[in-house]
């Protein structure tokens, strides 16, 4: 119990000591008054698409891209109103990538102007849901923007860290935690640089940030399925108790331990560079306000602690078998939803095509998006699902046999 409260408390304190360096190493361009925003996107938009056909389709879909990275993403709106409504952020990012993507692949006119409205509608909601004539924040409520920053950044991270200390407490291995923690340090510290390079260096363009995003959540995809795969097949250790330690040392030994760490790695730091530019923008229009951010950082903290002791306590009481089924589980899940979020940053940056599925619903929390790609990436990750089940189960059975 004192080395985990150690180890929570000094990744705290590597964020506070880091995050100044970054936060105030630049004075990100933010902005609370969407209006100027929004108009100057719309009458863009609406230019591009009077003048569109397929003929000027790749003209089109530049000047589409460049709304979105000059304007809602330079103008500093996505971050703020990440901050405020990150369902309705992504929403519109996901409308950016569709009328991209048609507009590039010489859509008809009228398929590329219904997307076209159909994001207009949600540019100008934002105006209508957060008007710039509000007062100050206060606050509280700048504590609230600043806890709900880090609580829902940080809870799927903390979730996949918990579940993975408490699986090696639980199979005998708590001398090896200290990976774990390792990974999350060298997370905080890899989200710290890159938070800064991405916003001072080199200041990399739109595109390739959003790639460099998306490509971290698929590498966090696919190490979370084979760890997953990993943990379902250890879910017999009590029956198998002898062996299965036997076999924990081998594959520790052959790099699993090595699996592990990484996780815990890429689920930190596939959120901890953006959270730590939210947190940029936010401080940058906390004008007076600036213990209201590090007080809400530090309620978030204790949440996050919170959820860790809570997955602790129950790892303890539940039975070894059904702990071991349900962190694989825990884990396939995240990278399902890795899956789904991280073909969309490739859609929005250009890398892969859009392919709309009208009528098709939209779960951003869960990485559901209504295009042919996403869901067909989802869709191979939950094939996986059996193929697993019979690989474990025919592993299972030849080391019966050996035993």
């Amino acid at each position: 119990m004192r080395t985990t409260k150690s180890n929570l408390l000094s990744i705290l304190f590597l964020f506070i000591l880091l995050f100044p360096v970054s936060a105030q190493s630049s004075k990100p361009s933010v902005t609370e008054d969407y209006r100027p925003v929004v108009v100057e996107m719309v009458e863009r938009g609406d230019r591009a698409m009077k003048s569109y056909s397929p003929e000027t389709a790749v003209k089109t879909g530049n000047e589409f891209s460049r709304i979105y990275f000059d304007v809602f993403e330079s103008s500093g709106m996505e971050f703020t109103l990440g901050l405020k409504d990150k369902s309705l952020m992504e929403k519109i990012e996901f409308g950016f990538s569709q009328a991209i993507n048609l507009s590039m692949e010489g859509k008809e006119k009228s398929v590329v102007n219904k997307v076209w409205n159909e994001l207009k509608k949600d540019l100008y909601l934002t105006v209508e849901r957060y008007p710039s004539d509000k007062k100050s924040t206060g606050f509280w409520g700048m504590v609230l923007q600043s806890f709900l920053i880090l609580a829902r950044e940080g809870a799927e991270a903390m979730l996949v860290v918990a579940a993975l200390v408490a699986y090696l407490r639980r199979s005998g291995f708590s001398d090896k935690i200290y990976v774990i923690w390792q990974g999350v340090i060298w997370a905080v510290v890899a989200s710290v640089v890159t938070a800064w390079l991405l916003t001072q260096a080199f200041h990399v363009s739109g595109e390739s940030r959003e790639a460099f995003e998306g490509i971290t959540m698929l590498l966090a995809a696919a190490v979370l399925i084979y760890v997953s795969y990993w943990l379902f097949s250890k879910r017999d250790a009590e029956k198998w108790q002898a062996f299965i330690h036997k076999e924990m040392n081998k594959a520790i030994s052959r790099g699993s331990l090595f699996a592990l760490g990484l996780v815990a790695f890429l689920a930190v730091f596939r959120e901890g560079a953006e959270t730590i530019l939210f947190y940029q923008a936010l401080i940058a229009s906390a004008t007076g306000e600036l213990m209201a951010v590090w007080t809400g950082m530090g309620l978030a903290v204790l949440g996050l602690a919170l959820i860790y002791f809570l997955v602790r306590l129950a790892s303890i009481r539940l039975p070894l078998k059904y702990f071991f089924s349900f962190t694989a589980v825990l884990l396939f899940v995240m990278a399902f939803i890795f899956t789904g979020k991280g073909l969309l940053e490739l859609q929005v940056s250009g890398w892969i095509s859009t392919t709309s599925l009208n009528g098709w619903p939209q779960a951003s929390w869960l990485g559901l998006f209504p295009t042919l790609e996403t869901l067909f990436g989802q869709l191979l990750v939950l094939v996986l699902v059996p193929l697993g089940w019979l690989y474990v189960r025919r592993s299972r059975k030849t080391s019966a046999v050996q035993v």
